[in-house]
């Protein structure tokens, strides 16, 4: 199990990786990204901005797994993050499809386990995907 100390070091790595200048346009396109369905999710993989679903997506999935592999602790770096639980709500409702579509039952299971040991996850998630919609619907009629 990995120390405070090294802990602390690696979720400081991991936030200068979410600084780099592509991966914060990355952030900023899934803050707009609501996939209702698997094949909204894999046009959107396979579209222009692809690679943001992919950079971002495979990112949180791989914070995960260190969480889950002892690397970081895991109430510091829920303490520190909130973003993996932004993206996992956004990928929850099709993620039984898209393991399904890929041949794969442990796509994002890293990420769905960190997130869902967090105490009273689902009003959280709830709240959140709310919350952003009626940011991202307020954006869109300031700008009509």
């Amino acid at each position: 199990m990995a120390t405070p100390y090294e802990s602390a070091r690696l979720i400081l790595q991991l936030y200068e990786m979410r600084r780099d200048p592509t991966m914060r346009e990355a952030r900023n396109f899934w803050m707009g990204f609501f996939p209702e369905t698997i094949d909204e999710y894999l046009g959107a993989m396979s579209g222009p901005n692809g690679a943001y679903v992919r950079m971002v997506s495979s990112y949180w999935e791989m914070a995960a797994s260190l969480v889950l592999n002892g690397a970081i602790d895991t109430k510091m770096f829920n303490d520190a993050n909130g973003e993996h639980v932004i993206v996992f709500g956004k990928i929850e409702p099709i993620l039984p499809a898209f393991r399904e579509k890929m041949g794969s039952s442990d796509a994002f299971k890293s990420l769905e386990t960190v997130v869902m040991a967090i105490p009273g996850i689902r009003e959280r998630i709830d709240g959140y995907m709310k919350r952003l919609k009626a940011m991202v619907a307020a954006r869109a009629a300031a700008k009509s």
